[in-house]
């Protein structure tokens, strides 16, 4: 539908191609999603309809397309990334169509987001070949950011922060969770964001659930509020960051931890850097929230790649044996949690460097007290 300027990179479509090879692929089957966006800039709407990239291991890629939507990849960056575009007919069977410009296939690799109904058409119109997901072929690709890319982070992590230097004004007692999000979501897209991702307003025994979002519960003063909250640029790029807060003052116990997870947040970003492994990372925070008599109330892994996607390659969990190279980007937020009382994350986007490690989101770690006089 709508393409992200100056995005298409005619290299990224030549190091698919290279990559299939080594991976014995014949072919890169490619349907709307991030894996388009990355390789075409191209960012089609998905449909009922086929609309399938065919990045053959050798040859030239072709984008097949529904007739009604030629003019929009026509008018996206495909054209300057050296794509030509097939259009099909309403009475035409696309599927024949993908199977006719890679003929002969054995081994063909299908963009992991792709439908299931694809899959199938797909496998029925090339029953010879073996499918596989493109998943491990591209990994590398994306998970290793170029410096346009990085630079597009930096603005997505500027971006939300400033969000988050407005949540303060939001948390006054007696709102709903609801409306803060609200109040949030306005002020992610007045940041430069073009798409709220998601919004998550976990304010008292609600901060006990890594993943609640919002709800008709009104704070009041001494609850503790985690706030994590992410959007898309219009770069296509994603923004995801939690801060925790507390409304006139906090629970002594929930200051005890707080304190300790600084630390570990801390110690974990400073751990990172070119040659560690990504487990290494989760073991250093996880190790000191343990130390901290918390480990069973931290949950979940250290962090998560983030690009085109919020959740992406590679994974800051224990058992990822591999090696931070220089252009990873991913989150390192640990939290801890207590059922039925409170919780509490914190979380930064961090770019892996030659020398280190550069954190994408700069706003204080420390625990924002708001002011419950400020009230509705």
């Amino acid at each position: 539908m709508t393409s992200v300027d100056s995005f298409a990179d005619a290299d990224r479509l030549v190091a698919a191609q290279e990559v299939a090879r080594r991976a014995e692929v014949d072919a890169v089957l490619v349907t709307p999603g991030p894996d388009l966006l990355y390789l075409t800039g191209y960012r089609a709407i998905a449909l009922e309809r086929l609309t399938c990239l065919v990045v053959p291991a050798e040859g030239d890629p072709v984008l097949v397309a529904p007739g009604l939507e030629v003019p929009a990849a026509q008018a996206s960056p495909v054209g300057a990334a050296g794509v030509s575009i097939r259009g099909w007919a309403e009475t035409d069977d696309p599927y024949a169509l993908v199977a006719s410009l890679i003929p002969g296939a054995r081994d063909v690799a299908l963009t992991d987001s792709m439908a299931a109904t694809a899959v199938l058409h797909l496998r029925d119109a090339m029953p010879k070949a073996r499918q596989q997901l493109a998943g491990p072929v591209l990994r590398e690709l994306r998970m290793i950011k170029s410096e346009r890319e990085i630079e597009h982070l930096r603005r997505a992590g500027r971006a939300i922060d400033s969000v988050h230097e407005q949540v303060p004004d939001f948390l006054r007692p007696g709102r709903t969770e609801r409306e803060i999000g609200e109040d949030i979501a306005e002020a992610i897209l007045a940041a430069g964001h073009t798409v709220v991702d998601f919004v998550i307003v976990a304010s008292g025994p609600n901060g006990a659930s890594p993943h609640h979002e919002v709800s008709d519960r009104r704070i009041v003063v001494g609850d503790p509020v985690v706030v994590d909250i992410g959007g898309t640029m219009a770069s296509g790029y994603c923004s995801d960051s939690t801060r925790t807060y507390a409304i006139g003052h906090a629970p002594d116990d929930f200051l005890d931890y707080y304190a300790v997870l600084r630390d570990a947040q801390r110690a974990a970003v400073e751990s990172v850097r070119p040659g560690v492994t990504a487990e290494a990372v989760d073991a250093v925070a996880r190790s000191l929230i343990t130390a901290s008599g918390y480990g069973e109330r931290f949950i979940h892994r250290t962090g998560h790649g983030i690009g085109l996607e919020t959740h992406d390659e590679p994974y800051i969990v224990q058992g990822n044996v591999e090696m931070l190279r220089v252009g990873m980007a991913f989150s390192v937020e640990p939290g801890i949690y207590l059922p039925g009382k409170h919780g509490a994350r914190i979380e930064d986007i961090v770019v892996v460097t030659p020398d280190g490690v550069e954190a994408l989101n700069n706003t204080t770690h420390d625990l924002v007290v708001t002011d419950p006089a400020f009230s509705s």
